[in-house]
């Protein structure tokens, strides 16, 4: 039986639009942006960022390597942010509904620079909340030191998060993510790109209870 459900954050809780990103840092001065951004995975500095290998005063300074003289941090955390889109009110409400019946969690390939701006923001929506009032447990590949879909960080929300991979249902726009949870044991379903995970839900939720 599903007890616990596993979210991933971009592409499934918020959205996200890589190209907005991409331009942002063009328009800064950055020619080479689209070498560093991918649709589910980052490269160089981005990928070192989001794998908590360097900090983010580090990672803006490469950055600026890479940009006109002068750009500013402040411009720089700009431009990073424009990868998300934001998070649909409808879906917050739907994330506390969730948790009235299961124990809801969070793993996420993320970076300090969103999580401790953009993203905080979108999960202080609604009043009195901050994103800890959603998720039983939260899991950020920068705090874990590991990127899905390395095994490691799965092992390592496992163990942090207290959960059985087998009474967890995973869900994830990255497909090579999904198959590295299923073959670590967790249900796991890939939520399609354009696609509200919450409108499925509870359809993937039964699927996998029959398993």
């Amino acid at each position: 039986m599903i007890k616990n459900l596993l979210f991933d954050l971009g592409g499934v809780i918020m959205d996200i639009d890589r190209e907005n990103c991409v331009r942002a840092f063009t328009k800064l001065g950055m020619k080479d942006i689209a070498d560093f951004l991918g649709d589910y995975a980052q490269q160089g500095v981005f990928a070192e960022l989001e794998e908590g290998k360097i900090s983010a005063a580090q990672f803006r300074d490469a950055v600026r390597a890479h940009c006109p003289q002068g750009t500013t941090d402040a411009e720089i955390d700009a431009a990073f942010n424009e990868f998300l889109l934001g998070i649909p009110a409808i879906r917050l409400e739907m994330l506390l509904q969730l948790r009235e019946e299961y124990k809801v969690y969070l793993l996420s390939n993320t970076n300090e620079i969103m999580w401790n701006s953009r993203i905080a923001e979108e999960f202080r929506q609604i009043p009195g909340m901050d994103i800890n009032s959603y998720f039983d447990g939260i899991v950020t590949s920068y705090s874990a030191h590991s990127l899905k879909p390395d095994a490691a960080i799965f092992r390592f929300a496992e163990e942090t998060l207290g959960i059985k991979p087998s009474e967890t249902l995973f869900l994830d726009d990255s497909q090579a993510n999904v198959e590295a949870a299923r073959k670590l044991g967790f249900k796991a379903e890939q939520v399609q790109p354009g696609t509200d995970v919450f409108t499925s839900i509870y359809g993937f939720i039964a699927d996998n209870d029959r398993d």
